[in-house]
């Protein structure tokens, strides 16, 4: 692979704003994919996925780079050399790369790998609270899971579109995609394309969703016709997998803190054709009392730390902190308390998060089930799913049922 000049200034650039200024790797990497539209499809690939290898990689490149936070430029230049050399890649006579000490670098990568918190690049902190957690080794297999590329995952929107068509629809664009039985409306591509640019998509035939994430509207087990609640709808991933389950029929709440997400909401509910939703602003306890005991079911998918899905968001391994995890699992109990009061009667509620920590999950269920609200729900089922032997992000999911009083 030759290095051009300015692909490599932006990937330097793009480093600086996520380890110096604490932006999100995502949204930088959107801006960087902006900058030159003279660049083919092969640019745009190295630009993104140099970005989202070394944010991955950080701990393990800054050591072996020997540089430490905050970086100027030369150091993301060093940092940005021990990924070219440790993917084989021939350094280029420019003078960044003057005094690369190339065997220096792979003899440190060698000695460094030896070592998890290196080797998987991982803070101290999480490292411990990992093992801790889910044992040393089921922490390393997942840790190493989460290191991989994420796959591009669609659902495919039944509302406008079956999995079959929508397959044929993209083989014709040479997007070949392969079907995981037990992901019945997941499509996994085989390789990495930018399908946002697809009339498929501008038409809401499908929405980019990882296959573990679509398991928890179909494990919620809602029905057309029913009265169901998203009570931390956010920009509308599930909401709108289960406006399709719904075949739009029913009534679908959506709600959250944040206006804008809702208003995001909005613009994919209606290229995707689900009208049977209801938009509502958490800006009171009035809202939740308006629905008590009023609900079929209710979803709660519950602010984590989000560590089950690192593959997709590496940065989130810099910005998260452990007072974060302390205060998030105050709110995971909170959040449970207060919108189960929705369900009614022989009603159902799923608690789901994107973590795979058991405090955050079966411990959080264990616990809610204990409080005065709480005894009236019955535990039916949960599903926790490890990146390791999922191959998708780490979730977690638990079934409840309200008694009849």
């Amino acid at each position: 692979m030759r290095l051009h000049r300015n692909l490599c200034f932006t990937v330097i650039d793009s480093l600086g704003f996520i380890f110096n200024d604490g932006e999100y790797a995502d949204k930088v990497v959107a801006r960087a994919l902006k900058k030159d539209k003279r660049w083919g499809s092969a640019d745009r690939k190295f630009v993104a996925e140099t970005i989202y290898e070394i944010v991955r990689w950080k701990r393990l490149y800054s050591e072996i780079a020997e540089v430490k936070e905050p970086y100027d430029r030369d150091n993301l230049w060093r940092i940005f050399a021990v990924w070219a050399v440790l993917r084989g890649i021939t350094l280029p006579d420019w003078k960044y790369f003057e005094e690369t000490p190339l065997r220096r670098i792979k003899g440190r990568y060698d000695e460094l790998s030896k070592i998890r918190k290196y080797r998987e690049s991982i803070p101290d902190w999480m490292d411990e609270l990992g093992v801790k957690e889910l044992g040393e080794k089921q922490w390393e297999k997942e840790l190493s899971a989460q290191n991989e590329q994420a796959k591009v995952i669609l659902r495919v929107n039944t509302l406008k579109t079956t999995r079959e068509k929508l397959r044929a629809l993209l083989m014709d664009l040479n997007i070949d995609t392969e079907i995981y039985k037990d992901y019945p409306d997941a499509l996994v591509l085989k390789e990495r394309s930018n399908v946002f640019l697809t009339d498929a998509f501008k038409e809401g035939m499908f929405e980019v969703q990882d296959a573990s994430s679509q398991l928890v509207a179909r494990f919620l087990e809602v029905e057309p016709g029913m009265r169901v609640v998203d009570t931390c709808a956010g920009a509308g991933g599930k909401t709108l997998h289960m406006a399709s389950l719904m075949e739009n029929k029913g009534q679908l709440i959506a709600m959250d803190l944040y206006e804008s997400k809702l208003k995001q909401l909005k613009i994919r509910a209606k290229r995707d054709g689900a009208f049977n939703i209801e938009y509502r602003i958490i800006d009171s306890t009035k809202v939740i009392k308006k629905l008590h005991e009023k609900a079929d079911r209710v979803l709660i998918d519950a602010p984590c730390s989000g560590l089950g899905v690192l593959k997709r968001n590496p940065d989130s391994k810099w910005k998260l902190q452990p007072e974060f995890i302390d205060n998030i699992r105050k709110v995971q109990a909170e959040v449970l308390e207060s919108y189960s009061k929705i369900v009614k009667p022989g009603g159902k509620l799923v608690y789901a998060t994107c973590s795979v920590l058991p405090s955050e999950n079966q411990e959080q269920v264990k616990k809610f089930l204990a409080t005065e609200i709480g005894k009236a729900f019955t535990f039916v089922k949960d599903n926790k799913v490890l990146a390791s032997d999922s191959g998708f992000d780490g979730f977690y999911m638990a079934l409840m049922e309200r008694k009849n009083k």
